[in-house]
């Protein structure tokens, strides 16, 4: 009898099927989970109501304290405060516009031609990260100033790490090194730059800075404008509070339309899965109905049958859930530009939903054969 039942349980084509069919159907489940989130945070860092609504710049470097005294006066947060320096670039490891080859021009001969709007600070920013070198906060004394540029714009002009750069800053030439490339996204509203300078370098050279406030109304925006134009007329203000209050209410709707899409998936999905279950209806009717010919009780077959289900369940479920890591991370870093994280929590809720998903639609497979006898239950299925 055991030899008997250990070749009935040997893999047949219609398990590899049952198997590959509850893995694909979970690992589609899993993705969707996964791409929906990374998606839906992308939405909420552009829509959060953290951003600034309101930006201030033209203001001099005599103005700056006292500017920000009246945005706190309003109970206006400084979300950045950024000071600005104008310059040109006037070469490139030693080569000028007009020095430079035919072969050598192309895309690079354009980064002589344009001004540039520089920083200067000793930290990276929440929008930045370090992809290549290594990032100089500050400069002490007579020792090389290395920048960090972004990378994107280091690429087009054919700039590597090492490279010398000689800006000029309103008269003054000043020689530096490409010490890193910067990963910037520029999708946040926050003032962003090709180009930053360490501490120690420009904080006496000619600028001006930029502020970044968020109002918290409409009415608090126009009484802090009117006391700005007052004391401050230089200062220059762009009131983004409508702007953005369109993009929350377009990126809200995409939103609901992402969630939508997935929850919608995830139900066809589960479709999928319990037809995949149900195919395997006769085999199982089958078999059962041999245990109970060979004289196995119905407790037997219960516990025989929610084992077998249980553990194909668990193998198809966990690999699928294994490959849609792998592509939802794959996803985020390469099509969506997005760190990936993973969050166990629902992978671990899909994985024991698709165990007990399949061991009940098992056993309910199998119900006729506990209640009729075998040679009912084959000439029914018949």
């Amino acid at each position: 009898m055991a030899a008997g039942i250990g070749k009935l349980y040997r893999p047949n084509n219609q398990t590899i099927i049952l198997i590959v069919s509850i893995g694909l159907g979970t690992f589609f489940i899993c993705t969707l989970f996964s791409i929906q989130s990374i998606l839906i945070n992308r939405i909420s860092l552009a829509a959060g109501n953290n951003q600034p609504n309101m930006i201030l710049f033209d203001i001099q470097s005599g103005q700056k304290d006292q500017v920000m005294a009246l945005a706190k006066q309003y109970q206006m947060p400084v979300l950045q405060q950024v000071p600005v320096v104008n310059m040109r670039l006037e070469s490139i490891n030693g080569n000028t516009g007009t020095t430079m080859n035919s072969r050598d021009s192309g895309l690079r001969r354009g980064a002589f031609t344009r001004e540039y709007r520089v920083t200067y600070r000793s930290n990276l920013t929440a929008s930045e990260k370090i992809t290549q070198g290594q990032w100089h906060g500050t400069v002490k004394g007579s020792a090389p100033i290395y920048i960090s540029v972004e990378e994107g714009w280091a690429r087009r002009q054919k700039i590597k790490i090492g490279d010398t750069m000689v800006f000029n800053v309103q008269g003054a030439m000043v020689s530096t090194i490409v010490g890193s490339f910067r990963d910037v996204d520029w999708g946040r509203v926050q003032t962003n730059f090709l180009v930053v300078f360490p501490t120690g370098v420009l904080e006496d050279a000619p600028q001006f800075n930029v502020l970044l406030t968020r109002s918290p109304s409409d009415e608090a925006s126009a009484q802090f404008q009117q006391a700005m134009v007052k004391s401050f007329p230089n200062v220059s203000i762009i009131d983004l509070a409508l702007v953005l209050k369109t993009l929350d209410t377009i990126l809200s709707k995409i939103g609901f339309v992402i969630r939508f899409m997935a929850g919608f998936s995830i139900i066809t999905g589960l479709v999928v899965l319990i037809a995949s279950v149900m195919i395997s209806k006769y085999q199982r009717i089958q078999e059962s109905v041999l245990l109970r010919t060979l004289g196995a009780s119905r407790k037997q077959i219960l516990t025989i049958t929610a084992l077998e289900y249980f553990f194909l369940g668990a193998l198809a479920s966990l690999t699928g859930i294994v490959l849609s890591v792998f592509a939802s991370w794959a996803l985020a870093t390469h099509t969506f530009k997005t760190v990936f994280t993973v969050n166990p929590l629902p992978l671990v809720v899909v994985f024991a939903f698709i165990c007990l998903l399949t061991v009940v639609i098992g056993l309910i497979n199998i119900r006729g054969v506990l209640r009729r006898s075998p040679l009912e239950v084959l000439r029914g299925e018949g």
